[in-house]
This record gives C-alpha cells, sequence and structure tokens, in this order.
C-alpha cells in the first residue's frame, strides 16, 4: 500500500515474473495488477480489484488502506479477469459492496462471477458518486479496448483512473514515473503496449484523447504499470498516443506483398506480381516480405497501415504454413474491413491453402480479389509472365 495522496492509495500487486499476458503479449518486465482505495468522509470507494492468483496480497494492500473502513463501492473501470478475476472471493468479505460498472459490464461481470445476487449500479457517462470531499466521476470510453470500459475521475485531487488506457506491462518496485531506473525498457513496453491493446483502435484513442483534453490532471492512475504524474510523463504519454493514432498521409499507396516460400516458388511468383503492379502504379510503395525473416510486430504493423496487401501462401498438410496464420492473427479487424488483398502462391499435391485462408479474410469483411493466382510446383517463364497480368489487374483495382 502507498499513499497517493490525503485519502487516496494505492493497493496494487507487482507480478515481476510474468513473462505473458493473455496468451499473445510478452511481458519481457512483468507487470502489476493496479487497484486503488479512495476515502471521502462518508464513504469508501475500491478503484478496481485484481487477479485472482493475488487475491491474497490484494487483500493485504486494501486492508492497509482501509485501516479499519469498510468499502462501500468496487468501481470497475473494466471487467477483463486481470481486473475482476477476485470479485467473487472480495464479496464474500464484503457482502454489502456495490459493484460499480458500465452497462456493457454489468452483463461481463454476472458471467464472470456466475453470481445473478450482484448489487449493481450502473453508470452512465457524467454519472457522480459522492464519497464526502471526494466525487467520483465516470466517463464512458467503450473499445478502450473493450466494450465496457470507462475512466473515473476525481477532480477534486485532479486524478484519472484510465483502466488500461496509458498503461503498460512494466514492472519496478516504485510504483510512480519519476521514479523509474530502466526508462528505455519502460518507453519499448509502453509502446508495445499500445500497439497491442490500443493500436486497433486508434479512431476510439483519438475521440477520448480529445474528451480527456479538457481536464486538469495531476495523476493518471492506471491498471497496469507506473502511475503516470504532472511532473514526470503524462504530457509525454498522451502526445505519443495522439501521434501513434493519428491517420498518416501518404503520397503514394503502400501495397505490400507478404508470402512463404519452400523451394523458392512462391517467391519468384511474388517477384512477378510485384513487377506487374508497378506497370499499373508505378509510385506504389511495393516491398517483397518473406515472412520468417522479418520481425512479425513489423509486418503486422505494415500490413495494418496498408492501403491494399497481398499473401503469397503455400500448403503443407492440406493447410496454409503456421506463418501465415500468425500474420493475419494479428489483423486489426475494426480497422481493416473492405480493405483489398489477394491472393497467390505455388502449390505441391493439393492447395487448401487458398481456400482458406481467402475464408478467413472474408469473415473478416475484407475486399478479396475476386481471383487467386496459384500454380502448381515451379512456375514457368509463361506462368511467371501471367502472375505479372495478375499484379496488373488487382494494382488497377487500386486506382
Amino acid at each position: 500500500m502507498t499513499k497517493i495522496m490525503d485519502g487516496v492509495f494505492y493497493t496494487g500487486v507487482q507480478n515481476p515474473n510474468l513473462r505473458v499476458f493473455d496468451v499473445i503479449m510478452k511481458t519481457d518486465y512483468g507487470t502489476s495488477y493496479n487497484s486503488y482505495v479512495v476515502k471521502g468522509r462518508n464513504k469508501t470507494a475500491l478503484i478496481e480489484a485484481a487477479h485472482n492468483t493475488f487475491f491474497e496480497y490484494y487483500v493485504d494492500n486494501i486492508t492497509a488502506a482501509l485501516d479499519g473502513a469498510t468499502p462501500d463501492f468496487l468501481v470497475l473501470n473494466h471487467t477483463e479477469p486481470d481486473h475482476s478475476g477476485c470479485v467473487d472471493r472480495l464479496l464474500a468479505l464484503f457482502p454489502n459492496l456495490t459493484l460499480v460498472v458500465s452497462q456493457a459490464a454489468a452483463i461481463y461481470i454476472k458471467n464472470i462471477t456466475n453470481r445473478a445476487d450482484l448489487n449493481l449500479l450502473i453508470v452512465k457517462d457524467g454519472d457522480t458518486i459522492d464519497l464526502g470531499g471526494k466525487t467520483l466521476r465516470f466517463i464512458n470510453a467503450p473499445f478502450l479496448h473493450w466494450p465496457d470500459s470507462m475512466f473515473t475521475w476525481l477532480p477534486e485531487d485532479k486524478i484519472l483512473f484510465s483502466c488500461d488506457f496509458l498503461g503498460c506491462h512494466f514492472c519496478e518496485p516504485q510504483i510512480f514515473d519519476g521514479k523509474i531506473a530502466y526508462t528505455d525498457q519502460y518507453w519499448h513496453a509502453f509502446r508495445y503496449y499500445y500497439d497491442c491493446i490500443f493500436g486497433p483502435f486508434k479512431p476510439y484513442v483519438l475521440k477520448w484523447l480529445d474528451k480527456i483534453a479538457g481536464l486538469d490532471i495531476d495523476c493518471i492512475c492506471n491498471s497496469h504499470g507506473p502511475v503516470l504524474t504532472r511532473a514526470g510523463y503524462i504530457t509525454q504519454a498522451i502526445a505519443l498516443y495522439r501521434e501513434w493514432s493519428t491517420p498518416q498521409t501518404r503520397a503514394h499507396k503502400l501495397s505490400p506483398i507478404f508470402y512463404c516460400t519452400a523451394y523458392g516458388n512462391t517467391e519468384r511468383i511474388a517477384g512477378a506480381v510485384a513487377e506487374g503492379m508497378r506497370r499499373v502504379i508505378p509510385d506504389a510503395e511495393i516491398g517483397l516480405y518473406n515472412i520468417i525473416e522479418h520481425d512479425m510486430a513489423t509486418l503486422s504493423g505494415l500490413l495494418n497501415e496498408s492501403d491494399a496487401f497481398l499473401v503469397g501462401a503455400l500448403t503443407i498438410n492440406r493447410e496454409a504454413v503456421p506463418p501465415i496464420w500468425q500474420l493475419l492473427g494479428n489483423i486489426e479487424a475494426v480497422n481493416i474491413v473492405k480493405r483489398p488483398v489477394a491472393l497467390f502462391g505455388s502449390f505441391g499435391w493439393s492447395g487448401e491453402a487458398f481456400p482458406h485462408v481467402a475464408q478467413r479474410l472474408e469473415s473478416m469483411k475484407l475486399n478479396v480479389f475476386e481471383r487467386q493466382f496459384k500454380i502448381n510446383f515451379v512456375p514457368s517463364d509463361n506462368d511467371l509472365a501471367d502472375a505479372a497480368s495478375f499484379g496488373a489487374d488487382f494494382a488497377s483495382t487500386l486506382i
């Protein structure tokens, strides 16, 4: 437990050993499950809970902060289990606790706890709770990064409880940004967290940055990583979120070509396709990327920022190879609807990769080019000429 200011306490739990979060995120620097206690003259609120694994540590921390008081409210700015996993056990200690949630969170928390008897207070944007000298005002922030997300603003102390927004998976013993020892690692974790969590929701990031721009914020109490302060990194963190979320104006179309190749056949086809595309749109940025030779985060960024892209697949065991699926698994589905994409490649015995990949892309509502270019085994000179024509035909749809 750490005092932030009078009546406001940090009660989070550190997890320095975590190396993978939510299956897909690397956490090279561990993480923290941040939670807080806000004590007014009349009532007390817990802000966020904790991962169920760390329930005992969490209870020790809130007990120290409560100092004999009984909490009246638990504000869940978001109900993902790293925030809410211990709620059921917490209610066993404080059965009269009122859970303060958004409309979407009211649905989710019932299914997370498997309880129908929860005492819920559903708050809308602008609603407030008076604790006595401390006011909690709620700011709906859907898709930052779940539909249930919201912020909680404490105007008397100029504190924004920002949920996952402006946080990161980074764990050091000191909780404030001014005490960070390894700043380079912190900013690396900050960017990686943004890319994984908020990159798919850039329009929402900009919308809610604008909404909180009028707040006179002294402290941002997020859900993971160091607490941000006015004297520390608040200004820089907000500026980076705005920079990363603002659409970039390009003079030329970006149409990367991603592929995997076992014996060089699909790679040769990729080169011919690129040549055909450049005949039609010579000023386009058409890069060739053998997936296994590049950092997946870099490739994912290119794909998601592209105006159009192409995928060169090959088939092994009646399926596209894993690097193809890994790349497609990083598609920002919210932002990529109707993005043009074309498929090509070489196959040996069968060729199931092509319909499988097409089906996946169509299910995500991308605009899949009506033709696929595929050949059996080694492309001939005529095949490569046809591949160039295929590239030209696809490029003509982008003009």
